[in-house]
């Protein structure tokens, strides 16, 4: 197996983790961990494609990994909010009780 691969393919598991631990969750602190595990495996991705790709002595894909974290970290600022907002309310962090939030 070629380095790429190898890369491409624990990309794939950490995706599939991440994937399995967004839906089968329902505590909503547990859901945003398995979407940051999604990002970091396509960040996984870009790495791999940016070093085994015809030129990397370009630093495209470490700009666009940076980009990326840069949104991940919004993102898990933004939700995290979001969550001590629902729990100040609600006093729970519970998916399903904060679907009754719902107009």
């Amino acid at each position: 197996m070629s380095p790429l691969q190898l890369c491409l393919l624990f990309s794939s598991l950490l995706f599939c983790v991440g994937l399995a631990g967004a839906l089968s969750r329902s505590n909503t602190i547990l859901v945003l961990l398995g979407i940051e595990l999604m990002l970091n495996a396509a960040n996984l991705n870009f790495i791999a494609f940016w070093r085994y790709g015809p030129h990397p002595e370009a630093g495209t894909g470490l700009i666009f990994v940076l980009f990326a974290i840069a949104v991940a970290a919004a993102e898990a600022a933004v939700g995290l909010a979001l969550v001590i907002a629902i729990h100040r309310h609600r006093k729970s962090i519970r998916l399903q009780e904060a679907n009754s939030l719902k107009g």
